[in-house]
């Protein structure tokens, strides 16, 4: 598999994924506890519960014939690094490596720029200086569009420099990020966007801007609504590992039946400790790298 990537969309078949193992982001209970609070979480994760959850999402991930690219644990790493998305971004050509919205994250591209280099991918760049781009904030529609939210985490100079690196052959659509509960929210553009298959995404309307909302429609997909009582325990934040197939966290029933009403096949995982605390879902936890 060395030297894989592509699939420059957000629903094929997985076949390769990079994760962080909770072993690797906490790294023992004593750094959890420096750091829960600091970084806004809602309480102090367990190291052998989150191990237990995440185990449940590698099955589901490996039940697709996906080969998973474990990143390695780093002193220099907050208990963030568990959310990997944000750090990196698929691209033809190669990795883009991110600058960091959240400042205590920014050293974390580069360490996914050294491992996943080694493991033989190519890296196409990375946002430097001003610019602000995080993983979450991107969207594949198809190899030749590409959604980003501009936000808090992700900037005007970032997007730029995105548009540079990945080419002409790209249109990059920016997708301006309502204020919401201000800059230190961890909100992205799949925050309220989760494609499920070519023509179907999963959405929370009342966060989405309407020309956006527009656009998607006009492009022929049809939108299947998240309640807003499931809004916050992050019923939105479902990842595709094959088309009409996915990932999604416990206590979201309403928009588990919808989705299966939409002829989506779900799996549920439990996420108390690796996704509700830290407000990190699915789509957080993996950088998926390559799909049909």
């Amino acid at each position: 598999m060395a030297g894989q990537i592509g699939g420059f969309n957000e629903f094929g078949r997985i076949r390769r994924v990079a994760l962080r193992r909770p072993e690797a982001a906490f790294q023992s209970p004593a750094k959890i506890v420096a750091e829960w609070q600091r970084l806004a979480y809602t309480e102090a994760p367990l190291m052998a519960e989150a191990a237990r959850e995440y185990d449940r999402l590698e099955a589901c991930l490996e039940s697709v014939g996906a080969t998973l690219d474990h990143l390695p644990a780093d002193p220099s790493l907050t208990i963030d690094a568990l959310y990997v998305r944000d750090a990196a971004i698929v691209a033809p050509g190669g990795l883009i490596l991110c600058n960091m919205g959240k400042p205590a994250r920014q050293g974390e591209p580069a360490l996914h720029g050294k491992a996943l280099g080694a493991a033989g991918i190519p890296i196409l760049g990375r946002i430097e200086g001003a610019g602000r781009i995080e993983g979450g904030d991107l969207v594949w529609f198809d190899a030749r569009c590409l959604a980003v939210g501009r936000g808090y985490r992700t900037n005007d100079e970032g997007i730029r420099q995105l548009q540079a690196l990945v080419g002409p052959g790209v249109e990059v659509v920016t997708v301006p990020l309502p204020h919401y509960r201000g800059p230190g929210d961890v909100f992205h553009l799949m925050s309220i966007l989760s494609p499920l298959d070519r023509d179907l995404l999963l959405v929370y309307s009342p966060l989405m801007p309407v020309p956006f909302r527009e656009w998607l429609i006009a492009r022929g997909m049809t939108l299947v609504e998240v309640p807003d009582a499931e809004f916050d325990s992050m019923g939105c934040n479902v990842l595709a590992i094959a088309p009409r197939h996915c990932v999604m966290l416990k206590g979201n029933p309403q928009t588990q039946a919808r989705l299966r009403a939409a002829g989506c096949r779900v799996e549920v995982i439990a996420g108390r400790e690796i996704s509700a605390k830290g407000q990190g879902g699915p789509t957080c936890l993996t950088r998926p790298l390559l799909r049909d």
